[in-house]
C-alpha cells in the first residue's frame, strides 16, 4: 500500500505527539516514585507499606510498557521516514499504526486509573 505524502506526514506528526506524551509519563512516574521513597521514610505502618509496594510494582510495570511503546513507535517512525524519503511503498502493514494508536489509548486509560488510585493512596497515608 502506498500512502500519500500527506498521510505519511500526519502519521509522523502523531508519532511526535506520542513520543512527547510518553516522555512526560516517564518523568511523571519518576516524581511518583520519589513520593513513594519519601513515604517509606515517614511510615512504618504495615498496611501502608503493602500498598506502597503494590504501587512500586505498578510503576515498574508501567515503565516497561512505556519502554515497549517508545521502541515500537521509534521503529515504525524509522520505516515511515524511509518510505517518505524514498517515496516508496510503505514497508509495513497499514493497520500497524492503528494498532499503535490502540496501544496508546489503552496505556492512557490504565495509567489514568493508576494515577487516580495513587493520589487516593497518598491522601490516605500522608
Amino acid at each position: 500500500m502506498v500512502l500519500s505524502d500527506d498521510s505519511l506526514q500526519l502519521v509522523h506528526f502523531e508519532h511526535q505527539l506520542w513520543v512527547n506524551e510518553l516522555a512526560f509519563f516517564v518523568d511523571e512516574i519518576k516524581i511518583y516514585e520519589h513520593q513513594l521513597e519519601g513515604l517509606v521514610i515517614k511510615t512504618n505502618n504495615k498496611e501502608a507499606m503493602q500498598e506502597l509496594e503494590q504501587y512500586q510494582n505498578q510503576f515498574i510495570r508501567q515503565k516497561e510498557v512505556l519502554d515497549t511503546l517508545q521502541h515500537d513507535i521509534h521503529v515504525h517512525e524509522q520505516k515511515l521516514s524511509e518510505a517518505l524519503q524514498e517515496r516508496q511503498e510503505l514497508p509495513l502493514d497499514p493497520e500497524y499504526h492503528s494498532f499503535l494508536k490502540e496501544q496508546m489509548e489503552s496505556f492512557r486509560s490504565i495509567y489514568a486509573e493508576l494515577k487516580k488510585g495513587f493520589y487516593l493512596f497518598l491522601n490516605k497515608w500522608r
